[in-house]
């Protein structure tokens, strides 16, 4: 990191994973600042910065502090497990700042005297180091151990329920690993690594094949619940502690029963379109299920609020999740053994990309994507609208997959996104793809290349909208010419507008302002000129244009001076 790079960072203030302290900082009080960093997901602390952004540099009486090497050895000492950080020394403003890197891992790290802390952002949406619970060291500690596969003292097979048991064997048969079909209760908890050696039961144990009185006596904080309402009155509420799989069967029949259909004609054929999948009612119960914190307190709880289900679960998102990264993180269940149970009894997708498959179908029906911005860091909550469908894109969607033609996941994203909005940048892909920008830029190449896409302008200046050829198909021809047409009257108003305040406006800023080439700027400029919009002063790159009028005072203005 140079001095630039620290300057923009401090700008940006304190937040999850930047932490500020001012060069005299007591030792302890530095180790707790990395502990709640790598806690979280880990981070950079500036050393020699204070609280409101003031480089002060760190105190020349901390000579541990002025050498990097020393200044990591401070800190692996002081922490527990030792937490490896990488220090840089920046110059700034005269003074010298410690960048400390601090890593995420796996480990759950406390200072040295005993102090467990994490990160976290209060109500007011500013960052903050809190104690951690119990519970939560707990929890963290789960996505290095398994927290399903921890044996409960006490816990025998006169717990289980032998109709769960059957239960799995039936699923398996059904769909899943049959190899499991034949096994006696025994042989078959064991398969499923849900026994220790030894013998003792495990909380997966309890959790997929445990009486309710067992899960109630062994883990009480475990719940599951259906509400339906409307509004603020509630038309069903039920709680219960029913083990996993039944639980998961009686929360997909409550929002089945709640999902009517609406068809739309295709040809000769008449496509069915649900408020929800069938597999995203599915993947979100079997999600909650799987990979709630088992740890916390609270129920996996299904909504149903008139066109909204909404699916949540105490816990955050597992280690290194988050919803910039849903669709391209690799699978980190938070229970693997219970995770491992549901995909062998076939109830979920076998490779781990059930959220994927989810956004497809809902996408592939007309729907709107599942929508994740509710979660927070004690919760996950993925809320899934009705709608209405976009009749005419499920339809063609549809058409397209009986003639052959999948559309993948983002292929839909793109259309929904260019249905919606009319144009699609490389940046705007990118940020729905959650890829970086080759990546977009490449999959909406393909789609021009498809026949399915056309741009306009070049290089970062280029959109992409939908083609002519697909507006037909979507019934829709004039739409294709309100979305040529559109992008000239917006540009003709953004430039006239910065005209009105700026005076004037040259190709380049015009380039910049429409997102343009600056050929397609020079020409839009020009024809401005040419309808008597705008008047132009001066010639070729010193162009600047201007109004009319300013135009014509400008000109009196000088023959007043000849």
């Amino acid at each position: 990191m140079d001095a630039a790079a620290l300057s923009e960072t401090i700008a940006l203030g304190e937040t999850l994973t930047v932490e500020f302290k001012p060069g005299g900082i007591d030792r302890d009080d530095l180790a707790a600042a990395v502990v709640c960093l790598a806690n979280s997901d880990g981070g950079r602390l500036l050393l020699g910065v204070s609280d409101d952004g003031e480089v002060v540099g760190i105190d020349p009486d901390k000579r541990d502090y002025a050498d990097r090497h020393r200044l990591a050895a401070v800190i692996a000492n002081r922490t527990e497990p030792a937490i490896l950080t990488g220090v840089e020394m920046v110059a700034l403003g005269g003074q010298t700042v410690a960048v400390i890197e601090v890593p995420s891992t796996d480990a759950v790290h406390a200072t040295s005297k005993g102090r467990y802390l994490r990160r976290t952002i209060d109500v007011n949406g500013e960052p903050q180091c809190l104690p951690m619970a119990p519970h939560e060291v707990l929890a963290r500690a789960s996505g290095a151990i398994d927290h399903s596969r921890r044996a409960v003292d006490g816990l025998s097979a006169d717990d289980l329920d032998g109709g769960e048991l059957a239960r799995m064997r039936g699923l398996a048969r059904q769909g899943g690993d049959d190899a499991l079909a034949s096994l006696s209760d025994a042989d078959l908890v064991r398969a499923l690594n849900l026994m220790e050696p030894s013998g003792r039961l495990t909380i997966g144990a309890l959790l997929l094949f445990g009486t309710t009185a067992a899960i109630t006596r062994y883990l009480p904080g475990y719940e599951v619940g259906f509400q339906e309402l409307a509004g603020t009155e509630i038309k069903s509420n039920e709680i219960s502690r029913a083990p996993l799989l039944r639980a998961m069967e009686q929360l997909v029949d409550r929002v089945e029963a709640r999902n009517p259909e609406e068809d739309v004609e295709v040809g000769l054929f008449r496509v069915a379109l649900p408020r929800y999948a069938k597999l995203t009612i599915r993947e979100l119960v079997a999600n909650a299920l799987v990979h709630r914190d088992y740890t916390e307190l609270g129920p996996t709880l299904v909504q149903v609020d008139g066109g909204v289900l909404a699916i949540s679960n105490p816990g955050g998102f597992p280690r290194g999740v988050t919803i910039d990264n849903l669709l391209t993180t690799m699978p980190r269940p938070r229970n693997p053994a219970i995770a491992d149970a549901f995909k062998r009894s076939g109830l979920v997708d076998r490779i781990g990309r059930g959220i994927n498959r989810v956004f497809e179908h809902q996408l592939s029906l007309g729907r709107p994507a599942p929508d994740y911005t509710a979660s927070n860091s004690r919760s996950v909550v993925a809320r899934v609208r009705s709608g209405p469908a976009d009749a005419e894109l499920a339809g063609y969607i549809a058409q397209s997959r009986r003639s052959g033609h999948e559309l993948g996941l983002e292929d839909l994203i793109t259309l929904h996104e260019v249905r919606a909005e009319r144009r699609i940048t490389t940046e705007r892909a990118a940020e729905l793809f959650q890829v970086d920008h080759a990546s977009a830029r490449a999959t909406l190449n393909s789609l021009v290349e498809r026949g399915l896409l056309e741009s306009r302008g070049e290089r970062k200046a280029r959109t992409y909208h939908m083609a002519a050829a697909l507006y037909r198909q979507l019934g829709e021809p004039a739409q294709y010419v309100r979305t040529k047409g559109f992008d000239e009257i917006q540009q003709r108003e953004m430039i006239h507008t910065f005209v009105e305040r700026h005076g004037s406006i040259s190709r380049r800023e015009a380039s910049e302002l429409c997102q343009l080439s600056p050929a397609q700027a020079g020409r839009l400029l020009r024809r401005l000129r040419d309808d008597g919009v705008l008047a132009m002063v001066g010639e070729r790159r010193g162009a600047r244009y201007l109004l009319p009028t300013s135009h014509l005072a400008q000109s009196e203005k000088r023959a007043t001076a000849r």
